[in-house]
């Protein structure tokens, strides 16, 4: 019998990665553009799906109660869209892509810091409208004994320590899931979170998004940085109260903000776009060529894995497996 996999939404070019994989085992891949539950619910009925992928669509209790699928591959490494509980109940295998783009984002990261310090894009707007006049990026400041901190110290931003050793930052990291002695490996002290606000002239946040994480950054953790302060989201859009954040902004509390990822993508009339002292991209921090293949072809074997009977490579719910 022919196993099916639904892909149940997606804003890729194409599918042509997951066919050929999916064509290499003789299995079937149909696809949706499901943006709710019950929209999953009714295109995983129809194509009678084994398996789905997911990128955006929720796959909630709701959703892994209604059917009878044995694996969700989850397109990324946060699965927040993801009901674990539900689909552990419910035997179902989840799988992401946990290090496929571990070099990109943090190489984004850093392109974000310097943005945002030298006001590059600032200048270069200004150029476009005609304006030739260095001072209207003033102040600058240089970074040698700058603190540049951490929010969460996960493989992105050690990457990220480790390629900035040079440029004489003091690093901080809070991170409660992570020792001294872990954090000193890369030259980095460990804080808690008000220490973090206090001392870091640059926050960069990696968290993932948990009830714990959600609005994380809000008015009153940006009242407590410094007025020079920069922060930068590479990580999940919901961290970060991004109306908070124009408020800062506004009143000068905040210097400038990198943002890959906004709560709500694209964003709907947020107080963020067109802001001099915000640099916004459109969630491409994960993008090359080569992660892009990964991506693709790493979560559709891997569910190909679980439907032939076989342990997955990136298990995110363990106790979902069978033994």
């Amino acid at each position: 019998m022919t196993d099916t996999i639904l892909v149940t939404d997606f804003d890729f070019p194409d599918l042509d990665i997951e066919r050929r994989v999916v064509d290499e085992r003789d299995a079937e891949l149909v696809s949706a553009q499901a943006e709710t539950a019950d929209e999953v619910i009714e295109a995983a009925r129809e194509a009678d799906a084994d398996a789905l992928l997911a990128q955006y669509a929720p796959i909630d209790e709701h959703v892994l109660d209604e059917l009878d699928v044995q694996a969700v591959g989850r397109y990324g490494i946060g699965v927040d869209t993801v009901d674990l509980d539900a689909a552990t109940d419910n035997g179902v295998v989840v799988v992401n892509v946990p290090d496929y783009c571990e070099d990109e984002v943090a190489t984004h990261t850093i392109a974000l810091l310097f943005a945002c310090v030298r006001k590059t894009s600032l200048y270069d707007r200004a150029i476009d409208d005609g304006t030739w006049d260095w001072t209207i990026g003033a102040p600058i400041h240089r970074l040698p004994g700058k603190t540049l901190g951490f929010a969460a110290f996960g493989k992105i931003p050690q990457r990220i320590a480790k390629r900035l050793s040079g440029f004489e930052f003091e690093l901080v990291a809070y991170d409660p899931y992570q020792s001294e002695d872990e954090l000193a490996e890369y030259g980095v002290e460990k804080v808690s979170f008000d220490g973090l606000l206090e001392r870091a002239d640059i926050v960069s946040t990696h968290a993932p998004l948990t009830e714990e994480t959600r609005e994380l950054f809000d008015a009153e953790a940006f009242a407590a940085m410094d007025d020079d302060a920069i922060l930068l989201n590479t990580a999940r859009g919901e961290v970060v109260d991004t109306d908070a954040l124009a408020t800062a902004l506004e009143n000068d509390e905040l210097a400038a903000a990198g943002l890959d990822v906004l709560p709500t993508e694209p964003p709907e009339d947020s107080p963020l776009v067109g802001r001099d002292d915000v640099v916004l991209t459109p969630h491409v921090a994960w993008y090359s060529e080569e992660s892009y293949v990964d991506l693709h072809e790493t979560v559709t074997r891997d569910v190909l894995r679980v439907l032939n009977g076989d342990r997955p490579e990136n298990p995110v719910n363990e106790n979902g497996l069978s033994d």
